[in-house]
């Protein structure tokens, strides 16, 4: 950071000397600053600083092109159209100026013109990099945009064009077809506008401001020469001027991606509202002003057509909401059941312990049913399902406003109660249990099931909703191997195993002795079957014990702290197998954040180092955490995430459909994707409940330009219902279970041969 530190005032003042010397340049060259007078210092100050500061922003385009591939297109056709704007001014200079009478039109009109194409390809080709997925709203947004501009725009440049009538038909069409590429420069300004909403993008701001100062020129100069008071070379040039510096600049920082925004209206909101709503009023005002009598009647048709897709954009709102409304009920709510799922009781119990003191404590009963598999078994699990939906109704009795009963999955339940001692809740845990234990009428026949329930407060002992649900589960099973029916979480120092302990220290051993490794477990695209990514999964080589799996790792780490330098040495090995194939395959690898992990504030620059010894780009690595991993401190952890985004590094919401999920949650979590976690996917061929989350989580995913990966694809039949429904990435044993990184290497090798095979 020092020597950053100490070029950085240097860098600043060369800055400044530059662009004193650009302005000086530019006052030269268009009469506006003082020059030597003579016609051989007009000419060359005319051929040269002024045609410079062009072909100069040309080479800066041509340059962000080469360094940003995928933005190669825009900034190639800027170049282009810097370039076909500097021969225009050099034919102009040297031939068209220099003739007894000018011809109008000529041939530096026609390479003036040529300059609007590629600037529209340009615009196109930069929404095209930053929005990898269109829809309707996005479509109507620009449309809004598009028709407000142009009804603008005609009143304000076509009108005085209309006026110079005079001449012949090509002078005409000429005169007519400046102002008319200058409106579709601003229609097509306004709809990119409009589609990505106000965003905090160096690129794209400078380069509106430097189209906008072009415009602004072109007006002017408009306004000028039908009154015949325009004269070559004065103020009015600084406004192209500045606006090939500004469009120079846009190039210049075209490798700066725009930080996330820290307001929850990132999708939706003002940030995206704001450009539709300025051109629809725009075309009101329009439309006020009178209907062909004070402006062209093209004007007011523009205007209408912006009103009617401002309507439209109304409607397709209305059923995004209902949408998004019926998601988020579908998200909380048990299918089975119709009770709170385990996300909403953690939402819920996350708020209640939270206000939870010792004077006012808040209590968790865990519930679950015994000799509940006897009965899937015996009867059947629709017998079983039956019996589950009545547990719901049975205990609705025992609960109390602001209490929450939950099925958490399987036979397990939880009942939340806010305000409540752990005496009181022991004898609410005991009423339960009496409920439960009555017989249950399930297909003509009555069966009797016991319960396990295990009973735990907040603040004292859990202070978290995690650690509340812990002690209450702790308590439950020493209920259940104990047949004592309720069981109160008392602390027990003494409870840790000299086991567990040197599990702890064996793991700090296998740190150092690289015993950790990866396996690989791809992810294919479902509508062809390539390979797109691949996950990183722990395991760890004990010289004893032999391969163990993260189940048995993770835990050790969280106890013995050590799972930040677990993932650090998770990514350096999934970094070094990814470099492996990086030169030839173009997939990149995932590894899972820890919430310690997300909280640290050096793991942008330890993520970028990494790539940088490898010689790997950013796009190479994809990092997945779970929703609750940000619950420590999110604004820490959006600040982390949101500096890997800057770096290009792509971030995937793990798990999705457990723990936090929640629709606001999307809405603050910087992330390119969602994993949807094998509990909603595992029953999709046969559930109709369960396709229909599928399909709208879908939706709601490309809605906000996420990618959707299936986990836990166990057969082809899953695979192609998940297709069907809109996910668009695999993951599971029907692709491949998880491999060593040398068999990996052979599988992707094997994978693309034989898709270059298909092809052939």
């Amino acid at each position: 950071m020092a020597p950053n530190a100490e070029r950085g005032p240097d860098r600043r003042g060369s800055r400044r000397t530059l662009g004193l010397t650009g302005l000086v340049l530019a006052l030269f060259a268009t009469g506006v600053g003082p020059r030597p007078d003579g016609e051989a210092w007009a000419v060359a100050y005319d051929l040269v600083l002024y045609n410079l500061v062009c072909l100069l922003a040309a080479v800066v385009c041509v340059l962000a092109a080469r360094r940003n591939r995928a933005e190669r297109l825009a900034w190639t056709s800027l170049a282009l159209a810097l370039v076909l704007n500097t021969a225009g001014n050099l034919v102009y200079t040297l031939v068209v100026a220099r003739m007894a009478v000018e011809p109008f039109p000529s041939v530096a009109d026609v390479l003036y013109l040529s300059y609007f194409a590629p600037v529209y390809v340009a615009l196109i080709a930069l929404i095209r990099s930053r929005v990898q997925r269109f829809h309707a709203s996005m479509w109507l947004d620009g449309g809004i945009g598009a028709l407000g501009a142009t009804a603008v725009a005609v009143a304000v440049l076509l009108e005085p064009a209309l006026r110079l009538t005079e001449g012949s038909l090509a002078a005409v069409v000429t005169n007519l077809a400046y102002p008319v590429a200058d409106v579709v420069l601003l229609a097509v300004l306004a709809a990119v506008s409009a589609i990505l909403g106000v965003r905090r993008d160096p690129a794209l701001l400078l380069l509106g401001a430097g189209i906008v100062a072009n415009l602004v020129g072109d007006i002017v100069y408009l306004d000028l020469a039908t009154a015949g008071d325009y004269v070559e070379g004065g103020p009015l040039d600084l406004t192209w001027l500045a606006g090939m510096v500004l469009m120079a600049v846009a190039a210049h920082r075209s490798d700066q991606v725009a930080p996330p925004a820290r307001e929850a209206d990132t999708q939706v909101g003002w940030r995206v509202l704001a450009v539709p709503l300025v051109c629809n009023l725009a075309s009101l005002f329009v439309l006020g002003l009178g209907w062909g009598d004070r402006m062209s009647p093209w004007a007011a048709w523009a205007a209408i057509g912006c009103v009617l897709a401002a309507l439209a954009r109304t409607a397709v709102t209305f059923r995004e909401v209902r949408t998004i409304r019926e998601v988020k009920l579908e998200a909380r709510t048990d299918e089975l059941t119709g009770l709170p799922n385990r996300r909403a009781l953690l939402e819920t119990a996350r708020q209640v312990v939270a206000a939870a003191t010792t004077t006012r404590p808040a209590a968790l009963l865990l519930l679950d049913l015994d000799g509940f598999k006897e009965v899937n078994d015996s009867l059947g699990h629709g017998a079983g399902d039956e019996l589950l939906r009545q547990v719901g109704p049975r205990l609705a009795s025992a609960l109390r406003p602001g209490e929450v009963l939950a099925r958490l999955g399987g036979d397990e339940f939880a009942v939340l109660l806010p305000g409540t001692d752990l005496e009181t809740a022991a004898e609410r845990a005991a009423v339960v249990e009496g409920l439960l234990r009555q017989p249950f009428p399930v297909g003509g026949i009555r069966l009797h099931v016991g319960v396990s329930i295990g009973v735990s407060t907040a603040p004292v002992p859990a202070d978290d909703v995690q650690e509340l649900l812990r002690c209450a589960d702790v308590a439950m099973y020493a209920a259940k191997s104990g047949r004592t029916g309720v069981q109160v979480y008392v602390p027990d120092p003494g409870s840790d195993s000299g086991d567990r302990l040197r599990t702890m220290e064996e793991l700090r051993t296998a740190l150092v002795e690289d015993e950790l490794i990866v396996h690989l477990q791809p992810q294919v695209a479902m509508d062809d079957g390539r390979p797109v990514g691949v996950e990183a999964l722990l395991r760890w080589q004990h010289p004893t014990r032999g391969l163990l799996s993260p189940a048995f790792v993770l835990p050790a780490a969280e106890q013995a702290g050590l799972l930040r330098p677990l993932t650090d040495a998770v990514l350096d090995r999934s970094l070094d197998a990814v470099a492996l194939w990086w030169a030839e395959h173009r997939v990149p690898v995932s590894v899972n954040l820890s919430a310690a992990n997300v909280a640290d504030l050096d793991l942008p620059a330890k993520v970028a180092a990494a790539l940088d010894r490898r010689g790997l780009p950013p796009q190479a690595l994809t990092l997945e955490l779970v929703e609750d991993t940000l619950m420590v401190d999110p604004e820490r952890g959006r600040r982390v995430l949101g500096e890997l985004r800057r770096l290009g590094v792509r971030t995937s919401i793990d798990d999705y459909g457990t723990g936090y999920s929640s629709l606001a949650y999307l809405r603050h979590l910087p992330a390119d994707e969602l994993k949807l976690d094998r509990s909603l996917t595992a029953d999709v061929d046969r559930d109709e409940r369960a396709a229909a989350i599928v399909r709208h989580t879908a939706a709601l995913a490309h809605d906000l330009g996420l990618s959707l990966v299936a986990e836990g694809v166990e057969d082809l039949a899953t695979g192609r219902r998940l297709a069907d429904l809109g996910c668009d990435v695999a993951q599971g044993y029907a692709i491949a279970r998880p491999m060593p990184v040398a068999d990996f290497v052979g599988w992707l090798a094997g994978t693309r041969t034989a898709g270059s095979g298909r092809r052939g």
